[in-house]
């Protein structure tokens, strides 16, 4: 039992890091932003690049590639979203232009990588198991989970007791009254998409050292299991997706242990439709009233 517990809280970790990016641009905007996949798996490139072809150790690598994850983020942003808004389809357009972002990236991610699974090397990481009680675990893994809760909490810290994420929350209520009040709504928006970029940039180098497996499609599955979290967690919700992204993983890791891994994804949208049955909103969400 613990030891399925501390690998659904492993894999939970990743995908809670992940959904806690998608639904900080959902929570402003209103808009799911499909490019979210891409930067997760250009970010785990850039990280492979720096470590393989730079030579830089793991450390100095992982926060560049959050970084650069995060100034995606920006041109998304800039490119894809800021021309839409103020459309009165700006929602659906903006998921269009999102999704066509993510295609271009996959394209440019296997014109320069190709479409093999890229691998970090040997020694980039120490492999070490470390026993706690009668479980067993990787340092890898604890450090995984350790730097996820960590960033996790600096975006809670920042989302309620900043003055940066009172605007942010101003702006997600109502954009128009934000402006009123004198906040920048334009650079406000595009904070939240660099976090947001920057989060799922280091849920990316993440799952890359986790698994070991970088290609140019990596994100696809990740960014369906990121839509569920932030559904069961409720759209728009902070708490919701952490606390969704950690309970899918411990779902999966306990359905393939006692049923079998090819049932690990009916099980966990099984769960997902009979929550939404009882709780339309997800497990935290709540009605807003919300301005264009």
């Amino acid at each position: 039992m613990g030891q399925q517990v501390l690998n659904g809280i492993f894999v939970g970790s990743i995908y809670a890091l992940f959904a806690v990016g998608y639904t900080l641009v959902f929570g402003v905007l209103d808009i799911l932003n499909l490019a979210h996949q891409a930067v997760f798996m250009l970010a785990a490139f850039v990280a492979l690049v720096l470590v393989e072809n730079a030579h830089l150790p793991l450390w100095a690598a992982l926060p560049l590639a959050v970084v650069a994850g995060g100034l995606i983020g920006l041109v998304l942003e800039r490119l894809a979203f800021r021309p839409l808004r103020g459309r009165s389809d700006s929602n659906i357009s903006g998921l269009i232009s999102s999704l066509a972002v993510a295609t271009i990236l996959e394209a440019i991610a296997l014109q320069f990588f190709g479409p093999d699974i890229s691998r970090f090397p040997p020694g980039t990481f120490p492999d070490r198991m470390i026993r706690i009680g009668a479980a067993s675990t990787s340092l890898l893994q604890l450090c995984i989970i350790g730097i996820s809760v960590l960033l996790m909490a600096l975006l809670s810290f920042l989302m309620a007791r900043t003055r940066l994420g009172r605007q942010l929350r101003a702006v997600a209520e109502s954009p128009r009254a934000a402006r009123i009040l004198g906040i920048d709504v334009d650079r406000t928006i595009a904070v939240a998409f660099f976090l947001s970029s920057a989060l799922g940039a280091a849920a990316g180098v993440l799952f890359g050292l986790a698994f070991n497996s970088i290609s140019p499609d990596v994100g696809r599955g990740v960014e369906l299991k990121g839509l569920a979290v932030i559904i069961l967690g409720g759209m728009g919700s902070v708490p919701g997706a952490v606390v969704a992204g950690f309970a899918l993983g411990l779902i999966e890791v306990f359905t393939v242990e006692h049923i079998g891994s090819s049932y690990r994804d009916v099980v966990s949208f099984a769960v997902l439709f009979l929550v939404l049955v009882a709780r339309p909103r997800g497990l935290f969400g709540r009605a807003a009233a919300r301005e264009a």
